[in-house]
């Protein structure tokens, strides 16, 4: 053990100098030399050489190689010990912290999970003690590393931005805007589910706090939206979907949704029937949710004027004319029109959106014919609507607490949402001339917390409250007669309010059920498929959708 002694000697060399220890070069020099040495020589040396690395600066970098030597050695409580020391090796001389924070990141790809727990500490004490640094190394592995490095950078630097970021970042807005570039750099090949985690940091950036529309314009760009939209591509649409859910969050704080707004209008809606449903999601669905949520922001008159009429007319194709006599006889014989709840809600919350800054569109002398095409389909399908309405809420009459959560229970209370929704828009559009007043919460949105108890009781409250104020005011409201949801011994007062009836029960119903409606489901649709587009090296937009 001689070698064990002599090293013992050079340490003690070395701690009686104190801080003239930088005059004993040989004795540091036969400290890095024992990492040659046996299993004990090889442990005291990864201790020495951190403890007096900082006062010999002509040796750091051989001293960091001969710690790297240890961190791969074949024992693995050497490689353990020597890990732990790499974090001290930066305490003094910061500017060794990129290269310690890359090689550590290396290490995250240990089969040990004790030894990845030990680097996970160490990259951790790097973050606190200096995170631009940190970052670097990170990055270095991010943007050049093999698939498996990358991906592990991108986890731990989540976890740690997540955990330490409001009292490590916060405070350096010089610090967090280096992030800021270095994710942007990354952005360029990224996966759905890498790109998703990226805007999450970026999300929780106090300089981003107000960057909405940055971050929007962001994820725009990830959205390619200067492509041709190609239904038949899955990554393109998927990629689209993601990236338009991604940046809802940014419109809702106000950012422009017009970029998206225009792609929808100019690329996807002519496309939109091509879109092919697949895996149990109906994609077409999903785009028109989307579509929805960004109508209300931040569009611009030119957007408005050049999207209204498109919307229009798809929503004409859910919105069907009342048949007449003949077609009503062959209907009563053959089958019952299919009213798709779902695709309506969408549509008709959209066009309302529209039409609210441009009313023109329906009350313009020369619109007088397409407003009275618009209100016989309004009348007609709000008949079916309503019987619907009917169905619902007696379904659900009485249940509550677990029942409400049942799954078959769930989906109806969405339905109930959606044709409420749908009922609640016609009537404003029916008012002459029409009305843009009523705000609803699209049924795939968490509802409001009285929302579910008014859904499922026989009578709307808030409608009432509503009407009295409008009658108090001398404006005589709209009212769909909707079929009572229970027998009630008590008459009701004459109404003086003037009543709209849709038209009587007509091919849409039977016996008081609506046959061939398309029941809304409030799925948030499957993830990624495992391909896509080769980008740079071949990261593909795949992953899990958000």
């Amino acid at each position: 053990m001689a070698g064990v002694e002599e090293l013992y000697k050079q340490f003690g060399i070395l701690a009686d100098a104190n801080e003239k220890a930088g005059e004993h070069e040989g004795a540091f020099l036969q400290i890095l030399a024992a990492v040659k040495g046996s299993q004990a020589e090889k442990r005291l040396a990864s201790q020495f050489i951190a403890r007096f690395f900082k006062f010999f600066p002509k040796l750091q970098e051989n001293a960091i190689d001969a710690m790297l030597d240890l961190c791969e050695d074949e024992d693995n409580t050497i490689r353990r010990q020597a890990i732990k020391g790499l974090p001290d090796l930066c305490k003094d001389t910061p500017e060794h912290l990129p290269r310690i924070a890359d090689v550590l990141t290396q290490l995250l790809q240990s089969e040990d999970p004790a030894e990845i727990t030990i680097v996970r500490n160490a990259l951790t004490s790097l973050f606190k003690m200096e995170p631009k640094g940190t970052i670097g190394g990170l990055f270095s592995q991010i943007l050049s590393g093999e698939e498996a490095s990358r991906e592990s950078a991108i986890k731990f630097l989540s976890s740690a931005v997540e955990e330490y970021g409001k009292k490590v970042l916060h405070p350096s807005p010089e610090t967090e805007e280096y992030l800021v570039e270095e994710i942007k750099k990354a952005m360029a090949d990224v996966t759905g589910e890498e790109f998703r985690t990226f805007m999450t940091i970026l999300s929780s950036l106090k300089v981003m706090g107000s960057a909405h529309q940055e971050l929007a314009d962001i994820v725009g760009e990830q959205a390619e939206l200067s492509q041709p939209f190609q239904p038949g591509d899955a990554d393109i649409v998927d990629r689209f979907i993601s990236c338009a859910r991604q940046a809802i969050p940014y419109f809702v704080k106000g950012a422009s949704a017009q970029t998206f707004f225009t792609y929808f209008v100019e690329s996807v809606l002519p496309k939109l029937n091509e879109v092919v449903t697949s895996d149990g999601e109906d994609v077409k669905l999903e785009i028109l949710k989307l579509c929805a949520e960004m109508s209300p922001h931040g569009l611009t008159d030119e957007n408005i004027k050049a999207a209204i009429e498109p919307v229009y007319n798809l929503l004409l194709e859910y919105m069907p004319l009342p048949p007449g006599d003949e077609e009503e006889k062959s209907a009563e014989e053959n089958s019952e029109p299919k009213f798709q709840f779902s695709y309506v809600e969408c549509l008709i919350s959209t066009f309302h959106q529209l039409a609210k800054k441009n009313p023109e569109f329906l009350t313009d002398t020369t619109a007088a014919e397409r407003l009275k095409d618009f209100r016989l389909r309004l009348q007609y399908f709000a008949q079916g609507c309503q019987v619907y309405i009917k169905q619902l809420r007696l379904s659900l009459q009485g249940k509550t607490g677990p029942a409400l959560q049942e799954e078959e229970n769930k989906i109806k209370i969405v339905a109930l949402r959606t044709t409420t929704n749908i009922n609640a828009v016609i009537k404003d559009l029916f008012h002459n001339p029409p009305s843009f007043k009523s705000s609803i919460t699209l049924s795939w949105k968490p509802p409001a917390k009285t929302q579910a108890s008014t859904l499922t009781s026989p009578k709307d409250s808030k409608d009432t409250v509503v009407d009295e104020k409008r009658k108090r005011a001398g404006i005589t409201p709209i009212k769909f007669d909707l079929p009572p949801e229970t027998k009630s011994p008590k008459k009701s007062k004459p109404s003086t309010i003037s009543v709209y009836t849709p038209p009587g029960r007509r091919a849409g119903a039977s016996n008081g059920v609506v046959k061939g409606q398309t029941m809304p489901d409030g799925g948030r649709g499957r993830g990624f498929r495992q391909r896509g587009r080769n980008r740079g090296r071949g990261r593909g937009w795949r992953g899990g959708r958000s």
